[in-house]
């Protein structure tokens, strides 16, 4: 159903999965008048005014951010500073910036500095996405029944933060508000870490000798295929997380390795007892997964 437009202008910087399927679903349930976007990559550009994503796309910032009063910040999070610096002269006074990366206190100390008074910075970071990037890959219904956590910076007005939040939640989202320094630790083992797990994983079966290698992809069970849909992921974007994210996902890492020490260590001695009760215990947790309705 079409709803009451929140936004008169919105441009997305950077147009991506993210961007491209908050953008389909803002039209979808008519929430901006238009919708433009401001994207270094000119296949990017041209891919999203074909599939009609947004209305214009460009390079120069001038020419777009002036006009909006919400700029959607999609790039990865390694970028943020430089688009601070490129975005940060042109925007209008009354305008909402907020962005969908999954780091957050680092995109609070890159992107806060360019945020001139008059505009309001609401972080946040949609807790979906797929195993697939670029514009071709988006759409409209990617946030349904989804996570969005907003992490609002001191002295932000709640207004803003309303209405980013009514947005989300326009768009199919649960809105949660959290710090942006718990954000980034309880990401780091929800999301991140799982990352680092999928990419090593995978990583190492492309090191094993070649008749190994293939035999690895011929007879890959569930679990094996689980991991490489996970490390297909960008390796730009998460290779900026790791590196934006980094005490958390090292704090994370450090913990995982003991735990995986202790199973080696059962394994090596034959504990089954041990075996058995951790495995219990994660199963517990899958099925909390799934009543939540997050699988």
């Amino acid at each position: 159903m079409t709803q009451t437009p929140l936004f008169d202008t919105v441009c997305f910087v950077g147009i991506g999965l993210i961007g491209s399927s908050l953008a389909r679903a803002m039209r979808k349930h008519g929430l901006a008048r238009r919708i433009l976007t401001l994207d270094p990559s000119e296949k990017a550009r041209k891919t999203a005014l074909e599939l009609g994503v947004v209305d214009a796309a460009t390079d120069n910032p001038a020419a777009v951010i002036p006009e909006a009063d919400l700029v959607v910040v999609g790039a990865p999070v390694g970028a943020t500073q430089a688009v601070g610096g490129a975005i940060g002269p042109h925007l209008a006074p009354g305008t909402i910036v907020t962005d969908v990366g999954s780091v957050k206190l680092s995109v609070i100390r890159d992107l806060g500095p360019y945020i001139p008074d008059g505009v309001e910075l609401v972080p946040g970071h949609p807790i979906a996405g797929t195993e697939h990037s670029g514009p071709e890959n988006g759409f409209a219904e990617l946030f349904e029944g989804r996570w969005h956590i907003l992490t609002p910076v001191t002295g932000g007005d709640p207004k803003a933060v309303d209405k980013v939040a009514e947005l989300w939640r326009r768009v199919g989202s649960q809105v949660e508000i959290m710090d942006p320094h718990h954000h980034d630790k309880v990401l780091a083992i929800t999301s991140h870490l799982p990352h680092l797990i999928a990419y090593t994983i995978v990583g190492t079966a492309n090191d094993l000798e070649g008749h190994m290698q293939q035999e690895v992809i011929k007879f890959s069970a569930s679990g094996f295929r689980d991991f490489t849909r996970i490390a297909a992921s960008d390796p730009v974007m998460w290779r900026d997380v790791f590196l934006n994210n980094r005490e958390a996902v090292l704090e994370v890492i450090q913990r995982f390795t003991e735990d995986l020490t202790a199973l080696q260590r059962a394994i090596r001695w034959g504990e089954g007892e041990v075996l058995h009760k951790r495995f219990t215990e994660t199963r517990a947790i899958r099925r909390a997964i799934i009543d939540a309705k997050q699988a």
